[in-house]
C-alpha cells in the first residue's frame, strides 16, 4: 500500500523515526557493512521502499539510486538483483529514471540482461521499458539489444514473465520503429 503523510504519521507515533531518517539510517548501515549478508538484507530493503512514490523524494536525496546503481558492478548477484530491483521499483517516476540516465545506469541495466538470476532479468526488463525515452532510444535500442529482448519474447514455453516483459517493450519501444 502506498503511503502519505497521514499514513506515515499514525504509524510512526510521536516519538518514531521518520521515513527520511529511517532511510538514511539504512544507507549509513550499507556503507559501515562489511559483511555480504547484510550487505544484501538492506539493498533489498531499499528496494522495498523503493516502489512506493512517497518515498522517492527521500531516496534521491539520500542517493539511494546511486547506491542501486553501484549494486550492479558488484560481482555478488544478490546485490545485483536487489539493486536493479530497486531501479525498477522507482524508475516508472521521470524524475528517478532520470537520475538513473544522468548517473549512466542504462548500460549497467542492459548488462543485467544477460545475468543468471531470473529476478535480475526481469528487473532489467521491466526497468528498461520504463528508461526508455526519445532521449535514450540511442542507447537502449542498439541491435544487440533489441536481439535479446527479443530472445526473451521468444522464450514463453522458458520463462513467461520474460516473454510478457519482453513482448511489452517490444510493442512500446521497437514496433513504432519498424
Amino acid at each position: 500500500m502506498f503511503t502519505n503523510e497521514e499514513r506515515q504519521k499514525e504509524r510512526t507515533g510521536r516519538y518514531g523515526s521518520s521515513r527520511v531518517q529511517f532511510l538514511q539510517e539504512l544507507v549509513s548501515q550499507f556503507q559501515n557493512a562489511s559483511d555480504e549478508e547484510t550487505k544484501e538484507k538492506i539493498v533489498a530493503n531499499l528496494a522495498n521502499f523503493a516502489y512506493d512514490p512517497y518515498n522517492y523524494t527521500f531516496l534521491r536525496q539520500l542517493n539511494v539510486f546511486e547506491l542501486f546503481l553501484d549494486c550492479l558492478t558488484d560481482p555478488n548477484e544478490r546485490l545485483v538483483e536487489f539493486g536493479v530491483g530497486g531501479i525498477c521499483n522507482a524508475c516508472v517516476d521521470p524524475t528517478n529514471a532520470a537520475v538513473v540516465i544522468q548517473c549512466d545506469g542504462i548500460p549497467l541495466v542492459i548488462q543485467c540482461l544477460s545475468s543468471p538470476v531470473r529476478n535480475t532479468v526481469s528487473y532489467a526488463l521491466g526497468a528498461l521499458y520504463y528508461l526508455c525515452n526519445p532521449s535514450t532510444e540511442e542507447k537502449i535500442l542498439k541491435p544487440e539489444v533489441v536481439e535479446v529482448i527479443e530472445k526473451f519474447a521468444d522464450a514463453g514455453a522458458v520463462n513467461v514473465s520474460f516473454r510478457n516483459l519482453a513482448r511489452a517493450f517490444l510493442d512500446k519501444h521497437v514496433a513504432k520503429i519498424v
